[in-house]
């Protein structure tokens, strides 16, 4: 088959749970024999427009526009992005599966293929599915607009691939939407996190991912001040970027915590980060908004317990087994940290990782490929 993908937002140029999902997937579509196309933004320094990574044909349909402002993804960048899909009228195609953030280019590509007849041919893929109040509480009133374009988004794919269970069931309450919703959820690469040594590095707690307000990192710091006072050499390690760095490392100073939390810049490959996940005591991801979690399901495959919050909209709880693969608590520093305290006091059971061996990267594609087959 001739696959097209539609995302705004390519691994490894942004590194987020849903651009490595698309990274995995195609690559190991395109290692199955079929003939995979990505388009996205200019990505790439290099001025053309198109380029062939791991085997994957990657096409510039539009400039880079920054997808952030401040803390919310950008309105105005969707706008553009989904406007510029309008190129693949053009374009033939077996299979089209458009991501659905931020829902524009679902709009605008089903019109695409509508134009061209091939409406049966329209796949969308949902991380998560929020509800009208969700949306106001992210957006203020302006998340009652969002609130109609995901309601309105979610009718147009002829079939679509929810990421997770909470997502099939976020799509069914909120928007109605039940039939033709398949679960294909995201996976781990078991073959390299298999072949990865821990790294030599001082590392009790970690947290790997994006630095915004949602991923609620100000209250893993407040919850090392506390376990910092019965742990002296406790040492936690937070990898990432986002508009919310520099607040970070200033409550570090303020906090005095120099010697016990650390914030670093992305790791450059998947396997620095197992390495890093593999050293570590416990991963702490203390957000409120995950689609899936595939950094927990990741650290869960290395055999390290997460530590995750009881919140509605936050997937990665469902991956947890409470008491056994680590732990789901409330959002407050207090939680967080007896959490903590209690999984870098135990020895972690060393079969955690054959739990989630189901989740492998090579069996999800083969059931993606399946369904774009149907």
């Amino acid at each position: 088959m001739k696959i097209v993908f539609v995302s705004d937002a390519i691994y490894p140029y942004n590194k987020g749970g849903k651009e490595k999902r698309l990274f995995e997937l195609s690559t190991r579509l395109c290692a199955l024999g079929h003939d995979v196309h990505i388009y996205t933004m200019h990505w790439w320094k290099t001025p053309e427009k198109k380029r062939v990574e791991n085997g994957v044909m990657l096409h510039a349909i539009s400039k880079y526009h920054a997808m952030y402002t401040g803390d919310r993804r950008s309105i105005k960048e969707g706008i553009l992005f989904a406007l510029s899909c309008f190129k693949l009228l053009w374009v033939k195609f077996d299979v089209l599966d458009v991501d659905h953030m931020p829902f524009f280019p679902v709009i605008s590509t089903w019109f695409v293929c509508m134009l061209t007849f091939r409406r049966r041919k329209f796949n969308g893929t949902w991380h998560e599915a929020l509800s009208a109040q969700d949306w106001i509480g992210y957006m203020g009133k302006g998340g009652r607009i969002a609130a109609v374009v995901e309601r309105i988004s979610t009718k147009l794919p002829y079939r679509i691939s929810a990421a997770s269970l909470q997502t099939t069931r976020q799509l069914a309450t909120y928007h109605k939407r039940t039939k033709r919703v398949e679960l294909i959820a995201n996976g781990i690469d078991t073959e390299l996190i298999e072949s990865v040594t821990p790294a030599n590095i001082k590392c009790d707690v970690l947290y790997i991912g994006r630095l915004v307000k949602d991923k609620n990192i100000d209250k893993l710091i407040y919850a090392m001040e506390l376990v910092a006072k019965e742990h002296p050499s406790i040492r936690c390690v937070i990898v990432g970027h986002g508009v919310e760095k520099q607040n970070l490392e200033n409550l570090v100073t303020k906090l005095h915590l120099a010697n016990h939390v650390s914030i670093i810049d992305p790791l450059p490959e998947a396997k620095d980060v197992y390495a890093y996940m593999k050293r570590a005591k416990v991963f702490v991801l203390p957000s409120v908004r995950e689609g899936f979690g595939i950094a927990a399901l990741e650290s869960l495959g290395c055999g390290t317990p997460v530590v995750t919050v009881n919140a509605p909209a936050n997937a990665a709880k469902d991956l947890i087994e409470d008491g056994v693969t680590g732990s789901v608590v409330r959002l407050s520093p207090q939680s967080l940290s007896e959490a903590i305290t209690h999984w870098i006091n135990v020895n972690a059971d060393e079969a955690i990782a054959d739990r989630v061996s189901e989740y492998s990267w090579n069996s999800i594609t083969k059931k993606q490929a399946e369904v774009y087959a149907s």
